[in-house]
């Protein structure tokens, strides 16, 4: 082996505490500025969603779709007659029931006044 490859030099105390605190220096100059393009990041995607949501309102919304009459009118059903025929669309029977006695629990109505005329997947 040649000379340059065998020529190790040692460090003395004052040059490794050198190294360290400039590698800790690297480390702390990268982490801060990692931190200030998040915080900048950060306001530039806030200040993106405020300017999305402000137009939103101008336009006029269209009227609800109102899924079921709050009341029916004419004489009350049984409780074990229901309003008519509901068209499923690609949802099963179960899915429907489920849907239908949800509906039902959040309008605080009994199942049997309300009538549903189509359930169908929102694509």
């Amino acid at each position: 082996m040649t000379k340059a490859l065998l020529a190790i030099t040692e460090m003395t105390a004052g040059e490794s505490l050198v190294t360290a605190a400039l590698g800790i220096a690297v480390v702390m100059a990268v982490l801060a500025l990692l931190a200030g393009i998040i915080t900048v990041m950060s306001k530039v995607v806030s200040r993106m969603a405020q300017e999305e949501q402000a137009p939103a309102p101008a336009a006029p919304a269209p009227a609800p779709v109102q899924a079921a009459p709050a009341k029916p009118q004419g004489k009350p059903i049984p409780e074990t007659q229901s309003r008519g025929q509901c068209d499923l669309t690609t949802v099963d029977d179960k899915t429907a029931a489920m849907l239908m006695a949800i509906v039902a629990d959040q309008m605080g109505e009994p199942l049997n006044t309300l009538r549903f005329t189509s359930i169908r997947p929102i694509d």
